[in-house]
């Protein structure tokens, strides 16, 4: 079962699609949503989920004070799961969060997109290969925040994401077989 852990939709149980999707666990939730509070990464800020699923990375951000979610899903199944979701969210939370979901493919959606973006989770499936995250990660630099925080769910035995120019590594923290890697917009003052 996957439910809101905390804020004011926690406990929320949320639908999860049948097929296609490996939701983020409870136990890595609840260390990535700690750290990002921690960080004050989730208040009033503009959240971006890609690779949405059922949505529960970016409808929590919406339950611990985002201001706006935008979850993108090209699954049509999985996207009307995480359309419901949301509705059950955005009724919890009443109009103080915009909740939007858009079925698109990723690389669609990033080329229109408008941003910017403060919070990006980018949990794609596993088999998704490195140049093809490389050219997802160029298409959504525009759209980022000068101080973003980029959040990509990996497997393990993945290794290091290839950045492109313009994004660095903050720090990465492994649970079993699921790598969290933190990326940030590369800053004038640490070009030079």
């Amino acid at each position: 079962m996957t439910r809101i852990i905390a804020g004011r939709a926690g406990s929320l149980v949320l639908e999860v699609p049948d097929a296609g999707t490996r939701p983020t666990s409870d136990r890595v939730r609840e260390s990535l949503f700690g750290a990002l509070e921690s960080a004050d990464a989730l208040r009033s800020a503009a959240v971006l989920d890609l690779y949405a699923g059922s949505g529960a990375l970016g409808l929590e951000s919406a339950s611990r004070g985002a201001a706006s979610v935008d979850l993108v899903e090209k699954s049509p199944k999985a996207a009307s799961v995480a359309q419901r979701n949301a509705d059950r969210v955005a009724k919890s939370l009443g109009k103080s969060v915009a909740l939007r979901v858009h079925r698109a493919a990723v690389d669609a959606f990033l080329r229109t997109s408008r941003g910017p973006f403060d919070l990006v989770f980018i949990d794609p499936p596993y088999d998704l290969s490195d140049d093809e995250l490389h050219t997802s990660l160029s298409l959504l630099m525009p759209s980022l925040a000068p101080d973003a925080v980029v959040v990509l769910e990996r497997a393990s035995r993945s290794g290091e994401p290839t950045l492109p120019d313009g994004l660095v590594h903050m720090r990465a923290k492994k649970y079993g077989d699921t790598t969290l890697w933190w990326v940030q917009p590369l800053v004038e003052s640490q070009s030079r």
